[in-house]
């Protein structure tokens, strides 16, 4: 019987329900863990019909999952603090040695892509593909001092795409996670492997991201980081339980396209460095805060006064991050819910991510928050998602009014545009060979 086969075998019988329970079923239904064991048997099938493994071949099935943003908007290039969480929507595969100097990868719905181990340098006509990210991980790992060897792999996602759950970050991990395993014996931690994402991402894709997307998937639960020394971040888990909350995690997607949007994104950064210039630094964490206030009429006249509303909400949704963690911590979900309130408005406020500049006709994010609050109806939590401008916003909802925030959302904003997520207590990992 060939590993394949055995693994197939193995999930048809139920052998790893409670490990795909764990990942999948947080809502504890037994509908989700069918469904979740009918995922993973078609892709080990797909890769036994796409690859042929050899008999003798160790299959396993690996996952990398996306990630949410809970707190800290905009504040992790300023080297601040954030709050994020694996969530239960990912990038699951099937991958097997083969024997080859060769990563072969089949992606649900795309062609398949051949990365040769023999040549690992950058590529320019690479730059914001997925070639160009399994290529960054490779060259890491060997780099990291492991030797590679090739493997086949099919993969499936249900991560959403332009959703904010960064579905590049759960590639990286994915990938980094696969080489773990038959390269390195599974030696790297979900740190290294978020590290080794980012560099494939800044280095080889051409994104200049920070580290907040990688750790998300890579670590797993809720997860608070410290980006003070970017090449040491101080990562730590919190342990709550968002299953007891009371409510519901959604992402709702505003129907807003991050095409053309380039210069929005890039405008924050570039508004903040202004302000930090001043100062003779080069992020607001290098900044007092007091010094900042006491330069503010100078900075409004050198800078803007949308530079400087910008740095109001990085200095103090980086402190707000502070004691989201802390109302986790000591189970006081109230407080927590007010400040992802205050979080939202700050970013509308101050920040200003929410509508592209002289975009009148087109306001979806802005529509998206605004009926979301009116559903809500002074419950729960709205605030936007990740970048911004675009794409999607995040809702925390009383469970009892869960159906009909879904039903309000999707009859303004259409079918299908209203998912609850769960945070997954495990970042990326192998989930069965």
């Amino acid at each position: 019987m060939s590993s394949c086969t055995a693994l197939l075998n193995s999930l048809h019988t139920g052998k790893y329900d409670q490990a795909l329970a764990a990942l999948y079923a947080l809502d504890g239904t037994q509908a989700s863990v069918d469904k979740a064991r009918a995922r993973a048997c078609r892709v080990v099938q797909s890769l036994m019909d796409t690859f042929s493994p050899a008999p003798d071949a160790s299959a396993a099935l690996f996952s990398g999952p996306g990630r949410t943003e809970i707190g800290g908007n905009h504040t992790d290039h300023q080297h601040g603090r954030v709050l994020c969480g694996s969530v239960d929507m990912d990038m699951l595969s099937c991958a097997a040695p083969n024997g080859l100097n060769l990563i072969r990868i089949q992606s649900e719905g795309y062609p398949t892509l051949e990365i040769s181990l023999d040549e690992l340098s950058i590529r320019e006509e690479e730059k914001n593909t997925s070639a160009a990210l399994v290529r960054g991980v490779a060259a890491k790992v060997k780099e990291l001092g492991y030797t590679l060897s090739g493997f086949d792999a099919c993969v499936t996602s249900t991560v959403l795409s332009g959703s904010g759950l960064s579905s590049s970050a759960a590639y990286e991990t994915l990938i980094g996670n696969i080489l773990n395993h038959f390269c390195c014996g599974d030696a790297l931690d979900a740190i290294t492997i978020a590290k080794i994402g980012q560099y494939a991402e800044n280095v080889y894709f051409g994104k200049p991201c920070g580290l907040m997307d990688q750790m998300g998937s890579s670590v797993g639960g809720a997860v608070f980081i410290d980006f003070a020394d970017p090449a040491s971040p101080v990562v730590e888990r919190v342990d709550y339980d968002f299953s007891k909350s009371g409510h519901a995690l959604c992402i709702i997607d505003s129907g807003a396209d991050h095409a053309d949007l380039t210069d929005e994104y890039a405008a924050v950064p570039r508004e903040l460095k202004t302000i930090c210039s001043h100062f003779g630094k080069s992020v607001l964490r290098e900044v007092p805060v007091y010094e900042f206030y006491a330069a503010l009429p100078q900075l409004r006249l050198e800078c803007g006064d949308r530079a400087v509303l910008r740095a109001i909400h990085v200095y103090n949704d980086d402190l707000r991050v502070v004691s989201q963690v802390s109302a986790l911590r000591r189970g006081d979900f109230n407080s927590f819910l007010a400040l992802v309130t205050e979080s939202g408005l700050s970013s509308w406020h101050c920040l200003q991510n929410i509508t592209p500049t002289g975009y009148t006709r087109h306001q979806e994010v802005a529509l998206a928050l605004s009926l979301a609050e009116r559903v809500l109806d002074t419950k729960g939590a709205v605030r936007v998602h990740g970048g911004g401008f675009a794409g999607t916003i995040q809702a925390f909802v009383p469970l009892e009014r869960l159906e009909s925030f879904q039903r309000e959302m999707e009859r303004f904003l259409g079918q299908g545009k209203c998912h609850v997520l769960h945070i997954r207590p495990q970042g990326g990992c192998v989930v069965a060979e």
